[in-house]
């Protein structure tokens, strides 16, 4: 079994929640960098997906994860997910710094189109979706209507936090039962 943890917007693959979840999880957990191209990014991931891929996805990443488990048939774990990237990155088209690095990068209008291509409606796979009410970027509670009525999903809501929902070791025992049931 894989797990390929897929980063936000800004992100990299060598962040706080993917090294928790490396050291935490004792399997083979991929956390690449993603190219920033929306279609770019999902042809890069559609490489390293296998029959037994497990995706945890954070934000931007979360969005890709849906896209991917769907079309997969794969489990994901979703952080404080975007649901509609393609609205909410609009304020950054231009030139933007990827935290981990400080690397430069053009955030390009087409990458909200390419965005807006890939279908994301939760469905058949199974879904554990962890959100924070005080994430400050996403409003949680448009994720927590889009998967709580689903029998596939299991929606954890924790009351504050923030974006980047910074105590994710919290979770890493929900999500390692997760990916092993």
């Amino acid at each position: 079994m894989q797990t390929i943890y897929i980063h936000g917007f800004k992100s990299c693959g060598v962040g706080e929640k993917s090294k928790a979840l490396k050291n935490y999880l004792n399997m083979d957990v991929l956390t690449p960098n993603l190219p920033f191209s929306p279609k770019k990014a999902i042809n890069f991931l559609e490489k390293l997906i296998t029959p037994d891929t497990v995706l945890i996805g954070s934000s931007l990443g979360g969005y890709y994860a849906i896209y991917l488990a769907e079309k997969y048939n794969l489990k994901a774990v979703l952080i404080n997910p975007s649901l509609k990237p393609y609205k909410t990155l609009k304020s950054y088209v231009g030139i933007q710094y990827r935290y981990c690095d400080n690397k430069k990068f053009q955030w390009k209008k087409r990458y909200l189109k390419e965005l807006k291509k890939y279908k994301t409606a939760p469905d058949k796979v199974e879904y554990l979706v962890l959100l924070q009410s005080g994430d400050e970027i996403l409003h949680y509670k448009k994720t927590l209507k889009k998967f709580k009525k689903r029998q596939n999903a299991r929606v954890i809501v924790e009351y504050g936090g923030n974006h980047r929902f910074e105590n994710i070791g919290d979770y890493l025992c929900l999500i390692k039962n997760f990916i092993n049931d």
